[in-house]
């Protein structure tokens, strides 16, 4: 259907050991770095607490309930738990699963809807985009919700092949309406919404009438409801107060009003897209214009109409929100993939060398850029020893990244002498890595996915601090000397992660932070009030809590009893001092290796 060179352009032995090398790079580093605030800890405590108290209608957070999202995502991970133990790369595995998935299934669909080579390229292109490969290594929601969307479109692009058997059209069809589905299960409204606004978009602009005689509608609709309506059933008739909240006050208060203070410009995800695809960059805008010039297929169906309204329309909708985050626009990623895809079996080895050369260059650029100035940062929150152990981890990132980017034109250049014009001639026939450009951006694509691996997990120097996982050992142990009714206090702040490392769940004084909902239905699981704490705290015989170390300085002063059991720059561990061991207030802490419990129930 297009002038573009159909042919693999790797054999096929080089296909399985870059999907094989690809999963290693992709998988093996989970559980290399600490779980970050607040997205990772708070998914990861929201699982260990349905998995330990066996509740999995009814999503809680710190013991407070949370209806903020869907819990497709606590499920998946919840499940791991089960299965793996709960860890940091068990928690992140889901999404992991996510991304990877979907760089294989744009492989598949690219491969089906237009040819071979566009579909190994895109695979290519969205494994080693800093957006996808990044964000398919933390655990948010937003990778899994991705993931389901490029299901949703893909499956659609599958199901409009021309001539494909009608059980064929009803099967993929009937995975798109899945698909949306669990995308509704995994972040809400938008995983219905934006398909849909997507599929009308595209009928007033292509005029594709007929697309609709081929959607399964009334099939496709039973499906949609019997996958995402029981879990809204059941949580409503547990908590009358669900509905409200989740689709008034998160669905649509969230997208219209600024109340979740997550503010940006209208231009917010430019840079975002812009650095979520920088390796491929200088070959973007050719591939749009490329993609524009595809005929539609025998059918009148146009997939390159449909995948750009499906960027454009998801990158504006959000840029129009009043609540923007980084990963917001992920799901047009795929799309995006795609259309590079299409373009890169056109690219002959001259102008992949000019390709190559100038990412060459911008990586030496950066290299020392990052060694001259990233030792001057720092602050009272990150200091800046922080930032010069992280300069080595940058420094190497780029250097493979550099060194990667010498053997692609290497690679290039001999394509180029065996008169390669990307077409894939000699498939079957070559003993070489690859034919044609396929092996030189290949490795180019592994120059940028190990930068980013490498940098990511580096990157630790600074979640380690801000996760609080050095001070778990010693909180487990006080834990593990006290009742297990011991109240756990979290005095004017939540923090994300600890609750997940020390195994506990803690109450909230005076702040609720985004547990604002939850302390609303059951205001008895809080304290209003710093005073009221004080009260109670010195009532209690025995009590644990944890004070940012301004709010501790000020309540020393004032002379309330504390004993300190751990402490970092960000967050202050306290014990309320016993009779038989009173200790004096703001010294004696305890000893990290003291014997902690396998896993404590979160308090309800």
């Amino acid at each position: 259907m297009n002038d573009t060179p159909s042919r693999l352009p790797l054999n096929r032995t080089a296909l399985l050991l870059l999907v094989l090398v690809l999963a290693l790079i992709w998988f093996v580093p989970l559980g290399w770095r600490h779980l970050l605030p607040s997205d990772e800890g708070r998914y990861a405590e929201m699982a260990r607490e349905m998995f330990l108290t066996g509740d999995w209608i009814t999503p809680r957070y710190n013991g407070y309930k949370y209806f903020e999202k869907p819990p497709l995502q606590t499920w998946a991970n919840a499940l791991t738990f089960a299965w793996f133990g709960i860890g940091e790369w068990q928690a992140r595995l889901y999404t992991a699963l996510t991304g990877f998935a979907g760089v294989l299934l744009l492989g598949y669909t690219g491969a089906r809807v237009f040819n071979a080579a566009t579909g190994v390229f895109a695979a290519i292109v969205l494994a080693t985009s800093p957006y996808w490969n990044l964000m398919g290594h933390f655990n948010t929601l937003d990778m899994g919700l991705s993931f389901w969307m490029e299901l949703t479109l893909c499956s659609l692009l599958l199901a409009q092949r021309p001539n494909l058997p009608t059980g064929q059209v009803r099967l993929w069809m009937w995975v798109c309406w899945a698909s949306m589905a669990l995308a509704v299960l995994s972040k809400g409204l938008i995983g219905v919404i934006l398909p849909g606004a997507v599929l009308v978009l595209y009928t007033l602009v292509a005029r594709d009438w007929a697309l609709w005689k081929r959607l399964h509608l009334i099939g496709g609709l039973i499906l949609f409801f019997a996958i995402a309506t029981p879990w809204f059933v059941l949580v409503q008739q547990r908590n009358p107060e669900f509905l409200n909240f989740f689709f008034i006050v998160q669905q649509f208060k969230r997208y219209l009003t600024p109340e979740q203070n997550r503010p940006g410009a209208f231009y917010y995800f430019v840079p975002v897209i812009l650095v979520g695809f920088l390796p491929w960059l200088t070959v973007s805008v050719q591939s749009v214009r490329h993609a524009l010039r595809v005929p539609r297929q025998p059918n009148g169906f146009a997939p390159v109409i449909m995948m750009l309204v499906w960027a454009v329309f998801i990158f504006l909708f959000f840029s129009a929100s009043h609540s923007k985050l980084l990963s917001y626009t992920l799901p047009i990623a795929p799309a995006l993939a795609l259309l590079i895809g299409m373009y890169l079996p056109l690219v002959t080895p001259a102008m992949l060398r000019r390709h190559l050369v100038g990412y060459a260059v911008f990586l030496l650029l950066a290299g020392f850029g990052a060694l001259l100035f990233m030792g001057r940062f720092g602050d009272s929150r990150n200091p800046n020893e922080l930032y010069v152990a992280y300069r080595s981890w940058v420094v190497a990132a780029l250097g493979v990244a550099f060194v990667l980017t010498l053997a692609a034109l290497w690679l290039n250049r001999r394509s180029g002498n065996r008169g390669g014009n990307g077409t894939g001639k000699g498939i079957g026939n070559s003993n070489s890595i690859g034919n044609g450009i396929g092996g030189a951006v290949a490795m180019f694509g592994a120059a940028w996915l190990l930068l980013g691996t490498i940098a990511g997990t580096g990157h630790d120097v600074f979640g380690r601090l801000s996760s609080g996982a050095p001070l778990a050992p010693a909180i487990k142990a006080a834990l593990a000397r006290l009742p297990p009714d011991t109240p756990f206090y979290s005095v004017g702040v939540l923090d994300h992660t600890l609750p997940f490392y020390v195994d506990h769940t803690m109450i909230m004084v005076e702040h609720p932070d985004e547990l604002a909902f939850g302390v609303s239905v059951e205001p008895q699981k809080w304290v209003p009030t710093v005073a009221q704490w004080v009260q109670r705290w010195d009532a209690e015989r025995y009590a644990l809590a944890l004070i940012p170390p301004d709010r501790y300085e000020n309540l020393l002063a004032q002379h309330v009893p504390m004993q300190v059991v751990a402490r970092d720059s960000r967050r202050v561990i306290v014990e309320k001092p016993s009779a038989e061991n009173p200790g004096a207030a703001g010294t004696g802490a305890a000893q990290p290796d003291a014997a902690s419990p396998a896993m404590a129930k979160p308090q309800q």
